[in-house]
């Protein structure tokens, strides 16, 4: 199981935004302590904007910063979010492939319980687990420590 870049960059944003607490951040300063891509960070950080997970303050000083308390962001419901269909083989919706052996087919099941699986794993976790210890994740992000509750 493999998650997209789009996942992997949503979640990178929220446990800076976790980490940088109440302070408002910019993108630019997310994509510069991942070293990633400014641009795609923008798409990220809107559709994370649209789901309710971040919200931004416009003007001078502006930026973003969490919705939602970190306890009350789980990791299993930012997964779906950004993975909505997790088609993990061809015969999975939306690519829904023909196959010859498809009404018999133990691999399709096997695969749908791993799926299931592996979301289920994930709703064992919050933005709150992620993002311990905070000091520590802020000095590697660069976020100044006064910023970032310990």
């Amino acid at each position: 199981m493999r998650l997209t870049l789009y996942s992997d960059y949503a979640l990178r944003v929220l446990m800076y935004l976790a980490v940088k607490d109440d302070g408002l951040a910019t993108i630019d300063e997310i994509a510069k302590s991942y070293s990633i891509s400014r641009n795609h960070l923008m798409k990220v950080v809107h559709q994370l904007g649209v789901a309710g997970y971040i919200e931004t303050v416009r003007g001078r000083g502006g930026g973003l910063r969490l919705a939602k308390p970190v306890e009350a962001i789980g990791l299993g419901e930012v997964v779906r979010y950004t993975e909505p269909d997790m088609a993990i083989a061809s015969c999975f919706k939306p690519v829904d492939a023909p196959c010859a052996i498809r009404q018999c087919c133990v691999l399709r099941r096997a695969l749908e319980r791993a799926r299931e699986a592996f979301v289920e794993v994930l709703e064992g976790y919050t933005l709150s687990d992620l993002v311990r210890p905070r000091g520590r994740m802020a000095g590697m992000l660069g976020i100044p420590a006064i910023e970032a509750r310990p």
